[in-house]
């Protein structure tokens, strides 16, 4: 059982709508989720399914102007929710930093990366000084592995390849020593040989600083190698979560069997077909009744078309949201959908 002191990010009925287009799109929709410190959490699942606008909701990113939160989250004790702009900044990169899915947009083309990083660290710690801010900056470009660091330090972002913006982006977002690390699918731009790399040395930093992360990513074998626990997400909600190794040994939702079956295994040979899950996510705009899934699911009954299913502990570790658990179905008399 944790306590209240071993969680480090604590979120609760978590509501995100934005308004800006012609009818308002509700990305997340009632999100309860804690990650305790020191782990890795997964947030895995197709595009649109709120990965990214969650993680993006722990740093308060989205535009207060075309979006609607509600909830709770707290990071590190820190009431994010209740924090003015000055508290805000305060926060971001001293507490929690994020490490974004295209470092190419995300660091500033017009300053070296050097300089940046340096900035960084003296705007949340005034007393350092600019050459011990540099020094820092260059130990950090060696613990993350950039050959030739003191010469990279002074690179611009388009001088570098991908791979080494990613390294570069990580050092950035470990400059100011947070607690949390977001990451937001930073491999998603990269050649498969370099992301591995980075996965690896994000493991590897996690274990060292003993960081709490939290990863956005639709590649199961991504979250598989990095991540302790996962949780995924389908149209906005969390529908199940659990421990890496029972999750991926007993996944209790159809969407969670449906993405480990769409998984290439190795090698496949010639005429093989990958499993695919039918039909296509729903509009966030106009989200049917009921189960968001059912569309698209063969185990779909009418109850699953005219209730939300209700959060099921199959475990100590594992949660599911699903008519159709073994442990909700027990309980299931309703006829199949014809």
């Amino acid at each position: 059982m944790s306590t209240e002191h071993d969680i480090a990010v604590d979120i609760r009925d978590l509501q995100v709508t934005f308004t800006g287009g012609r009818q308002p799109v509700r990305a997340v929709n009632g999100v309860d989720l804690q990650v305790r410190r020191g782990e890795v959490l997964a947030l895995l699942g197709e595009s649109g399914s709120g990965k990214s606008v969650t993680l993006r909701s722990l740093l308060r990113l989205h535009s207060p102007k075309q979006t609607l939160m509600s909830g709770q989250i707290r990071v590190g004790g820190e009431d994010v929710m209740a924090m003015t702009p000055r508290e805000l900044a305060d926060h971001r990169g001293r507490v929690t930093s994020m490490i974004f899915q295209e470092p190419l947009l995300a660091l500033d083309p017009v300053y070296s990366v050097g300089a940046q990083i340096v900035e960084s660290i003296r705007r949340h710690e005034p007393s350092v000084t600019e050459q011990q801010a540099h020094q820092r900056a260059l130990e950090l470009f060696e613990r993350v592995r950039i050959p030739s660091p003191e010469r990279r330090l002074a690179a611009y972002p388009h001088e570098m390849s991908g791979g080494m913006r990613q390294r570069a982006m990580i050092a950035l977002a470990l400059a100011c020593r947070p607690q949390v690390l977001l990451a937001d699918e930073p491999t998603t731009a990269l050649d498969a040989t370099v992301q591995i790399q980075i996965l690896l040395l994000l493991r590897e930093l996690q274990r060292d600083l003993g960081l709490t992360v939290m990863f956005v990513t639709h590649d199961i074998g991504a979250a598989i190698e990095v991540a302790d626990r996962i949780a995924v997400m389908y149209a906005g909600r969390l529908v199940e979560e659990g421990l890496t190794r029972e999750l991926i040994r007993s996944p209790q939702h159809p969407y969670t069997r449906a993405l480990l079956a769409s998984r290439a295994h190795g090698a496949l040979a010639r005429g093989t077909r990958l499993a695919t899950i039918a039909g296509n996510p729903p509009d966030l705009s106009a989200l049917p009744p009921g189960c968001s899934f059912a569309p698209r699911c063969t185990l779909a009954t009418e109850a699953c078309l005219q209730r939300t299913p209700d959060a099921v502990r199959c475990s100590d570790t594992q949660v599911v949201s699903c008519l159709h658990s073994e442990h909700a179905l027990a309980r299931s008399e309703s006829p199949r959908l014809g």
